[in-house]
């Protein structure tokens, strides 16, 4: 099965071109179609895109007319769109390694799962020497993971929202909410918590990651402090309220927790009337080291080969 790879770009004309390389570094496939949808970028971001759309023709080129401010808008844009039921999200910002999304497909396919993340994210930041340097890594539980699991910690792999899924599992889920509240940090969240409320099964693949950029520019930078988190991730929850304790509920609605109960999730986790225990079991490493570069032959021959491709 071919894959459509989504990206959703703003103001990103310092790090997309390093995103899509990593797309056709070992990930891309005969067949596969890279779709990018730009929300209006006030910087050079339109000219790199139509760079890189000459330079690979399986690249689509989508452009809001407005600026929607979220990119589940500009994930919905491109499914819509999407040739292929196999979706994989990335950021504009972000960097796959090699060969590492075919293991993850296989891994889906093979369980028969609607949705398949890798088991770790690696968060790095670039260095002024044109270096990456490894802040810390998340790791995840491998296998299942469930609504219960994912309403037990306040970070989970749906706050990413860089994986993969079926075109089935975004329509029964809803689509990407696109959110009206001032806070929209958790627009990812949200649909990762649809899918699940909706019953698409998820699985993690162990000893795999890819590589998250740390920048005070990002998205989750720029809405963070906008309203209340517990108040916005109620967008996620609230159509699979009837699936929450009674207790839970009213925990939730609270006059004072309805602003904390998200941020206390890892303390206070919130429980379903199934009586299915979650654990996010997450784990956060902190490292200081470098990335480690492919073997230079390697780039050199995969930069070699799609170009002759292309």
């Amino acid at each position: 099965m071919n894959i459509s790879f989504v990206i959703p770009a703003y103001n990103c004309q310092d790090t997309i071109v390093e995103t899509v390389e990593s797309i056709f570094d070992q990930n891309f496939e005969e067949g596969d179609e890279i779709l990018i949808v730009d929300d209006l970028s006030t910087d050079s971001t339109v000219r790199v895109l139509k760079e890189l759309a000459t330079k690979y023709p399986s690249i689509r080129l989508f452009f809001h007319q407005v600026n929607k401010g979220t990119a589940a808008a500009g994930r919905n844009t491109a499914i819509e769109q999407a040739k292929h039921e196999l979706i994989f999200c990335v950021d504009a910002d972000n960097v796959l390694v090699p060969g590492s999304v075919s293991k993850l497909k296989k891994y889906m396919l093979d369980n028969q799962a609607d949705a398949a993340a890798f088991g770790e994210i690696h968060f790095f930041k670039d260095g002024e020497d044109g270096s990456k340097k490894l802040v810390y890594k998340t790791v995840f539980k491998s296998g299942v993971y469930k609504l219960a699991d994912a309403l037990s910690v306040n970070y989970f792999i749906g706050q990413s929202g860089n994986y993969l899924y079926t075109k089935q599992s975004w329509l029964k889920a809803g689509r990407y909410f696109e959110p009206t509240l001032i806070n929209q940090t958790l627009d990812s969240w949200t649909f990762t918590i649809r899918q699940l409320g909706v019953g698409c099964k998820l699985v993690k693949l162990a000893d795999t990651h890819y590589l998250h950029r740390r920048t005070g520019s990002s998205h989750w930078n720029r809405e963070i402090k906008k309203g209340s988190v517990s108040l916005a991730a109620l967008t996620g929850i609230m159509p699979f309220l009837n699936q929450i304790t009674d207790e839970d509920v009213d925990y939730i609605f609270g006059k004072e927790t309805r602003y904390t109960w998200f941020d206390d999730l890892e303390k206070r986790p919130i429980h379903l009337k199934s009586g299915e225990t979650g654990t996010g079991a997450l784990k956060i490493v902190s490292v200081n080291e470098h990335v480690k570069k492919y073997p230079l032959w390697k780039r050199i021959i995969g930069a070699v080969l799609r170009e002759i491709k292309a």
